[in-house]
């Protein structure tokens, strides 16, 4: 089922809550401080459930499924995207049951061919735009970056907040730019990237959580994959949190993505046991959780092969990306 997401719909259950600075700045420190000790001990004791094979099978498709497949990066030529385009709709070319990833994420001058490689599947395109990965530029620049990707066909657009606006507490500047980059990307869906690493603590990216979600967000993002620290158990638990308690209150769905460093089978079903206990069985669809991966879609997919066959393929059995 889908849900309104957007802004406007969040104002009408929130009233008055993004009226001025002072009633944002209020509601966002307003918002219960999280118990560190408390959120990572949870974490941990997810990550730690056994899951049966049967499961486990069902587990590595739906990751899969799940799987934005990403280049970002300066060398990257049509050519590269467009194997990569081939790949997120055939994964595992030698078994045709193998499920299409959600989608395929380049940068803004990439979308036209990622568009056509992925042409009459199901993967969807998504660009990073708004000054990505810094974020640092004039909001005309940002508007620019996202209206041009958009018009190239991206029918997901990642943003990066303003992490310096939003540090020094200028919450409002960060829900502005927001809701124009919302608005930009007409009917694409809104992924509001904080780049978690960069904001030092848990009542940080909880607050960022309601700010993303508040502007309009479809999804939000831990991160950009471009710093030391990206998606973590903690940080993405924390999230599922907000996500869930949004849902309560406003009856809007928004989705979740963790971005850089999940690069095992293993590690991506971690994540999916914490979707399932705590935000629920309604965001165990690509639609609402993803994953920012590159590396991650081979080991998923040699652990499939192992699971079909009970033998575990070398590296040679998956492309390079």
């Amino acid at each position: 089922m889908t849900m309104p997401t957007n802004a406007s719909a969040a104002a009408h259950a929130l009233p008055d809550v993004t009226a001025s600075d002072s009633t944002l700045r209020r509601f966002l420190h307003g918002l219960p401080g999280v118990d560190a000790v408390g959120l990572e001990a949870r974490a941990t004791s997810l990550g730690t459930r056994s899951i049966k094979t049967t499961a486990k099978a069902y587990a590595i498709d739906l990751a899969i499924s799940m799987v934005d497949l990403t280049t970002l990066e300066g060398a990257d030529t049509p050519g590269k995207v467009r194997a990569l385009g081939a790949k997120a709709v055939h994964p595992d070319p030698t078994d045709r049951t193998t499920p299409a990833t959600a989608a395929v994420c380049v940068y803004p001058d990439m979308v036209a061919t990622a568009k056509e490689a992925v042409a009459g599947s199901t993967v969807k395109v998504a660009s990073v735009a708004t000054a990505f990965p810094a974020g640092r530029a004039p909001l005309g620049v940002k508007l620019a970056d996202v209206r041009e990707a958009v018009a190239a066909g991206a029918d997901e657009i990642d943003m990066v907040i303003d992490r310096g606006a939003f540090l020094a507490g200028n919450y409002m500047k960060v829900y502005d730019e927001i809701v124009a980059v919302k608005e930009a990307c007409g009917a694409a869906r809104l992924k509001v990237i904080f780049e978690t690493g960069e904001l030092s603590t848990y009542d940080n990216i909880r607050r960022a959580s309601w700010l993303g979600m508040l502007g309009g967000a479809d999804f939000i993002k831990t991160s950009t994959g471009k710093v030391a620290v990206n998606a973590t158990p903690a940080n993405t638990l924390l999230m599922l949190e907000a996500v869930r308690d949004f849902r309560t209150q406003t009856g809007i769905q928004v989705g979740v993505k963790p971005a850089g460093g999940i690069r095992t089978s293993k590690d991506a079903i971690k994540f999916l046991v914490l979707v399932n206990e705590t935000a629920g069985e309604d965001w165990l669809d690509n639609h609402w959780f993803r994953f920012g991966a590159s590396s991650l879609l081979n080991d998923l997919l040699m652990q499939r092969q192992k699971l079909a066959t009970g033998r575990y393929s070398g590296p040679d059995y998956v492309t390079v990306d």
